[in-house]
């Protein structure tokens, strides 16, 4: 038998009629982020997700990193299977986790039967098993609260698992159970973790970025670019759409008092934002926005740029302060690259005095000079498409 990953389902098991297709989604997002690591079986029994090699040649270790950026699977291990009888396990124990045994003062046998038919109950199978191994590892004691390691007994349908302290996963849903959406993102700290956060409750994204050259580098869509593959082990494949912003801004700079332009700004991103969403199918908008962070983040200014949208703005940070949005994004590798000093175009021509409680009619009085219509549509035919994979 060869090694197997277990993945442990989260909130899925209370999923009640509509459980299946959670799993199926979860199922097909692993074969798909397993393809580079070679050929594995993927299969669900009991609450668990079964990954199996099914030849040498499989790369466990990118295979497992692969498993634990998964969302919707709450625990996973690199498991042992054998057969389901005592001296089975116990010999599984003793070669497979030889080298945690050996490193460790103290242990302890956990065992789980899901199979009813076995002889011996949980408490005994732990028992007899743990007494062989603290007989084969005479330098561990037994250790029921605070073990260093802990050995795992799981007797299953097919096969019994043995396996030592599983590793928490990503938790959440399937990416793509729950629709997909349209994310708004800069080089700043806060929209990748809002991407994140909104994958996480299972949605499919589309990436938009606003490009302003010359007034922002290539270095700076590079950046954007860094932190999108930062994110795709965690969404999937990602698609950033670069929306040409320049004309905008400057015809903004010419005709749009200045105190407003950060608003009109906003409104024409969520604009062409809806207009990508429309294009690819999406049924929402995502954004970075955190509630009095800056001047366009106050209630009045987010309900003037929401003002703009049919689909519904869902901002994961709203109740978020910096420094948990910071913790967030060093938990996902995206926090160094995010402060590098390159300027976006929410940089660009940054009014001294900005509106923080502004009206809705002063800023549509603000922007009626302004050919809307044309600009968005001349932005959204003008888009980059690039595609980010997952790669080994």
């Amino acid at each position: 038998m060869k090694e197997t990953i277990l993945l442990k389902l989260g909130e899925i098991v209370l999923k009640g009629a509509n459980r299946r297709s959670f799993e199926e989604k979860l199922m097909h997002n692993a074969r798909r982020r397993l393809k580079p690591f070679g050929k594995f079986n993927v299969y669900t029994r009991q609450s668990t997700v079964y990954v199996e090699p099914l030849d040498e040649t499989c790369d466990m270790d990118g295979a497992y990193a692969a498993m634990e950026h998964l969302f919707g699977v709450v625990g996973l291990a690199r498991s042992y299977p054998c057969e389901k009888t005592v001296e089975a396990m116990r010999d599984a124990a003793q070669t497979y986790l030889a080298d945690k045994l050996n490193a460790a003062k103290s242990f302890k046998v956990e065992s789980k039967r899901s199979d009813k038919t076995f002889p011996m109950t949980s408490i005994q199978l732990s028992q007899t098993v743990g007494g062989d191994l603290q007989d084969a590892f005479p330098h561990l004691k037994v250790d029921v609260h605070h073990p260093e390691v802990t050995v795992y007994l799981e007797v299953r349908d097919f096969a019994a698992y043995v396996h030592a302290d599983p590793d928490p996963g990503a938790g959440g849903l399937p990416v793509g159970i729950g629709g997909r959406a349209v994310c708004l993102l800069s080089g700043g700290i806060d929209s990748p973790v809002a991407a994140y956060m909104m994958t996480k409750r299972g949605l499919g994204l589309e990436m938009v970025h606003f490009f302003s050259y010359p007034y922002t580098s290539e270095a700076a869509k590079e950046k954007v670019f860094d932190l999108t593959r930062k994110l795709v082990p965690w969404c999937g494949r990602l698609t950033v759409h670069v929306v040409p912003f320049t004309k905008i801004q400057e015809e903004m700079r010419r005709v749009v008092p200045e105190e407003y332009f950060t608003l009109v700004m906003r409104r024409f991103m969520m604009r062409i934002a809806e207009a990508v969403a429309e294009r690819t199918g999406c049924g929402a908008l995502i954004t970075g926005e955190s509630l009095g962070q800056v001047a366009s983040q106050t209630m009045q200014a987010m309900a003037c740029t929401g003002a703009v949208c049919t689909l519904p703005v869902f901002r994961p940070l709203v109740g978020m302060d910096k420094e948990e949005i910071v913790r967030v994004a060093r938990k996902i590798d995206t926090f160094e690259t995010s402060i590098l000093p390159y300027e976006d175009c929410c940089t660009v021509f940054t009014p001294k005095h900005p509106r923080t409680r502004p009206q809705l009619d002063e800023v549509v009085a603000a922007e009626a000079a302004l050919d809307i219509d044309a600009l968005v549509q001349e932005a959204v035919d003008g888009i980059e498409r690039v595609y980010f994979t997952p790669e080994k």
